[in-house]
Formats: C-alpha cells, structure tokens, sequence
C-alpha cells in the first residue's frame, strides 16, 4: 500500500500525543521510513543504536547531541546524520525537542 504524499506535521504530532508515545512513524516505504520524535525538556533519551542509517532533522526545541565522540548543540534547523549501529542520543534537553526522523532503509521491526 502507498503511503499519502502530504501530511501535516502538527497532526502527526497531536496523534503522537495522543498515543502516549516518544516516537510515530508516518512514512514507510520498503526503503525509507520517516517518524516524529519528541522529547520534553529534561528527558533522557531513550534510543540504542539502530540496523539503518539516520537523520535527524530538529523542527523545534533545543539541546545537545552525542553521536559517537561527537556532541553539538542541536536547535531548529539542526541536520544531524547518523550511520547504521552508531551510539548516539540526545541530551542536555533545554526545550522540548520535536525532531523527524529518517531511516534509510525502512527501520526494521523491533
């Protein structure tokens, strides 16, 4: 089945809310998968290192990022790429953190 071509992202997120949930993923496509994932400020991210590539596009919020032995401040804007089996998360979380996610392939079934 074909996923839809437009989606808005405020409802995306309000189901999110809605659901209880960190992370819902909106897009999946045998190659490509793509989600919103928020965090509240204060949070400790939660994530492991995943089978697919990433990347991390912050819509709002800010904080910090550690990929690997990198960290950078992430904020609105930030594009951040993480390669499959890569340690990383989110950090330091000063405002609540909306970010979308992109997995290349699709992320696989946990």
């Amino acid at each position: 089945m074909t996923p839809p071509n437009f989606f808005d992202l405020p409802t995306v997120s309000a189901e999110r809310a809605q659901a209880g949930k960190l992370y819902k993923e909106f897009i999946r496509v045998p190659l490509l998968s793509v989600g919103v994932y928020v965090l509240p400020a204060g949070a400790t991210d939660p994530q492991r290192p995943h089978r697919e590539d990433k990347v991390y596009y912050v819509v709002r919020g800010r904080g910090h990022m550690r990929v690997g032995s990198e960290e950078q401040e992430v904020k609105a804007g930030s594009v951040v790429f993480v390669a499959a089996e890569v340690e990383h998360r989110f950090f330091d979380i000063s405002e609540e953190l909306e970010v979308l996610v992109f997995f290349a392939p699709a992320e696989a079934s946990r």
